[in-house]
């Protein structure tokens, strides 16, 4: 799911800042340094998931420079997010780093600063609770958030709907020049993408209503009837329609048998009441 691999990006002269020294692969790493001419001041990372920061420690012990992020793999998560994993349910394919933890917490609108860049930290959850965003001047840094070649992922408890139309949101206000993702090429026109990410999570929301409409069933069901995807891409596919689903939920629109746990069966709300 990472496509060509993970972006690390490197800011500054004298001071550099490593952003998301990628995963626990030391030619990833040597990269990294071999690029370096200054010294490596600042890590940040935008989440906890393997292909970001399992890096850290590599870099961290080869440079000395302290490590910035929201906080831990659990960090960030909402409340319907902390009452589902209470459940159990974890994991979805996605790669936790369970032994991440930074130097320094970063949170929503904190500056780092050298005398050539200055950094703003954004917490702009979605596809996870302690997920950050890094601007630059008029460029992001947006992690997994936003991809041009592919939507991201929303995996139950670590990812939420509601707080990714928020982050959406976030940063269609900021109306960035640019922005970076962590995976695949610059996305050179943000505000047609940022649009075109929310439209295609309200069409799936109106796939999962209308199959909803016809019969109830499971997540895995739901998306098994909407996603023409290989069979390998299905648990994905699965973990977001059940992000939709705890979503609707919230608002009311949809009901499950039993607990909001991964293999209830949903029903339209109408239905369940009538």
């Amino acid at each position: 799911m990472t496509g060509p691999g993970t972006n690390s990006f490197l800011i500054g002269e004298e001071e550099v800042v490593v952003i998301d020294p990628g995963p626990d692969d030391l030619g990833h790493v040597q990269a990294i340094l071999d690029a370096v001419e200054g010294r490596i001041s600042h890590i940040l990372v935008t989440h906890a998931h393997l292909d970001h920061s399992a890096g850290v420690a590599l870099l961290a012990q080869a440079t000395g420079a302290p490590v910035f992020a929201f906080g831990n793999a659990e960090s960030g998560r909402s409340p319907t997010m902390a009452r589902l994993a209470q459940t159990g349910l974890v994991g979805g394919g996605e790669g936790i780093d369970q032994v991440f933890r930074p130097d320094i917490f970063l949170r929503h609108g904190e500056v780092l600063q050298s005398d050539d860049w200055v950094i703003e930290a954004l917490h702009t959850p979605g596809h996870m609770g302690g997920h950050l965003s890094f601007r630059l001047g008029d460029a992001i840094f947006c992690g997994d958030l936003i991809m041009g070649w592919s939507t991201t992922l929303i995996s139950p408890p670590d990812g939420d709907l509601v707080d990714y139309f928020r982050s959406l949101d976030l940063l269609a206000g900021l109306a960035p020049r640019i922005l970076y993702p962590a995976h695949g090429d610059p996305v050179t026109d943000p505000l047609p993408r940022l649009a075109e990410l929310g439209a295609h999570r309200r069409h799936r929301t109106a796939q999962i209503l209308s199959a909803l409409d016809e019969a109830g069933g499971t997540a895995a069901d739901l998306a098994a009837r909407i996603y023409a995807v290989p069979q390998h891409l299905m648990p994905a596919a699965e973990r977001n329609v059940l992000a939709h689903l705890l979503a609707l939920a919230d608002l009311g629109a949809v009901t499950y048998d039993g607990g909001p746990a991964a293999g209830v069966r949903w029903h339209r709300a109408a239905a369940a009441e009538g």
